[in-house]
């Protein structure tokens, strides 16, 4: 491999503080690489330390760059000619102008790539960097992966029966007029870095996981991955009136539904953090990042005023028909729970919106349970005069943690008399 410096590759044979002038340059133009170990006339002088190195320039890089620019570098260790040298790839970033924090926003302190050197940016182009930064939306900003795959959305259009070629992915801004994909088809591809994190707990904390999993991909596939996650553990529960038998799952499903798309349509994805799903056995809780948009209150939304922070991803959905109209989702959810004796609860913070639905068997169900629980319980300590934990655990098809609390609960009850500590702990009914 034969190196030799230009507009978008830097040579260094060791660190110096020059580097972040140089990744500072390669952000605001068009991306380069930095190679640490290598002479500037091309030659291997080689690293001994690589793993030290390169934590060197990850500390040099997030305390001396502003605004953060950890997210456009990648660093490898490269083996040439039995040496190991550190390429340092700068993508392109999206806030632009990045700077020197100790220089600032001036041009001493902002550099973009000119032939083979970094050089200062004119007062000129700190100012359009500045102006196309801040008068785009993340949606319409270029993704910086072009490499993208769209299965799941073809899937998606396909089945629909709603066209999905060059032309529509133009009109729905996947495609900007240059035809490079902007963010909103990142988001739709196969290759979106944001996911949705859903954990289903035992209990009504987070004490205990029963199950935890990470969803990636294109949106409309996190979109139905995360909506079986949930509709898994989404229990029925069916009574009588007199023969008429009515099902009832613990939290409706419209709620549901219109719960997930909204955390998918309206977070903020300028922000690299998961939306978070979490079921406990008394409710499920949506958490998005990014707060209400500017101006809106809480009571706006739940009005029916719709401010969206992603205008052109709510289009794609309401075109596949997962977004009915603009504005009715929150009252959906309330009305879902109508008549149930439980409310939906909606928090906000300036980065986060929840939306909390309870379980509407909750009680009822898990009073039955306990009971049903508590019978077996007692019908093996009949049968065997003595019980231990590990004989609830097979009896009751408990954990460990929650056998122990049953026995304690029925201890304190007075269903059973506790006998003897630690391992040797068991269980009698009272003389």
């Amino acid at each position: 491999m034969i190196f030799r410096e230009s507009e978008t590759v830097e040579l260094k044979e060791i660190v110096v503080d020059d580097i972040k002038k140089e990744i500072v340059a390669f952000a605001n133009s068009a991306g380069g690489v930095l190679y640490i170990g290598v002479a500037d006339d091309g030659s291997i002088a080689g690293v001994e330390n690589p793993d030290g190195t390169t934590q060197q320039i990850v500390n040099m890089v997030r305390d001396s760059i502003k605004p953060d620019i950890t997210m456009f570098l990648h660093y490898e260790t490269r083996e040439i000619e039995g040496k190991q040298v550190i390429a340092v790839e700068v993508q392109r970033g999206t806030e632009r102008p990045y700077y020197l924090a100790k220089k600032g926003l001036r041009p001493e302190g902002v550099f973009v790539r000119q032939g083979t050197s970094s050089v200062p940016a004119t007062d000129t182009v700190i100012r359009r960097m500045i102006k196309e930064t801040d008068g785009d939306s993340f949606e319409d900003m270029r993704s910086l992966q072009q490499d993208l795959t769209f299965e799941a959305t073809a899937r998606e259009f396909s089945g629909r029966k709603v066209a999905f070629g060059l032309a529509q992915m133009k009109t729905l801004g996947i495609l900007n007029t240059d035809g490079i994909y902007t963010n909103l088809g990142l988001l739709l591809s196969e290759q979106c870095a944001h996911t949705v994190k859903a954990a289903a707990f035992e209990g009504t904390d987070q004490s205990v996981f029963r199950d935890r999993r990470e969803f990636s991909g294109s949106l409309l596939q996190q979109l139905n991955d995360v909506y079986d996650f949930i509709d898994m553990r989404n229990q029925t529960r069916a009574t009588f009136e007199k023969l008429r038998r009515i099902d009832e799952r613990d939290n409706p499903e419209v709620a549901v539904r219109e719960a997930l798309l909204n955390s998918l349509v309206h977070r903020d994805y300028s922000f690299s953090a998961s939306t978070l799903v979490s079921v406990y056995t008394d409710r499920i809780e949506f958490t998005t990042i990014g707060g209400l948009p500017t101006g809106v209150s809480l009571d706006d939304i739940m009005l029916g005023l719709s401010v969206c922070r992603n205008p052109k991803l709510a289009n794609v959905f309401y075109r596949l028909e997962l977004i009915e109209a603009y504005g009715t989702g929150m009252r959906k959810i309330m009305k879902s729970y109508e008549n149930s004796g439980k409310e939906p609860v909606i928090e906000t913070t300036d980065n986060a919106f929840k939306i909390v639905l309870p379980n509407r068997n909750e009680g009822v169900v898990r009073q039955e349970a306990e009971n049903e629980l508590e019978e077996k319980v007692l019908e093996a300590v009949q049968k065997h005069g003595a019980v231990m934990r590990k004989d609830v655990e097979e009896a009751s098809g408990l954990g460990q943690t929650a056998a122990g609390r049953l026995l304690k609960k029925m201890s304190e009850k007075g269903l059973l008399i506790q006998r003897g500590q630690g391992k040797n702990t068991s269980y009698t009914l009272p003389d």
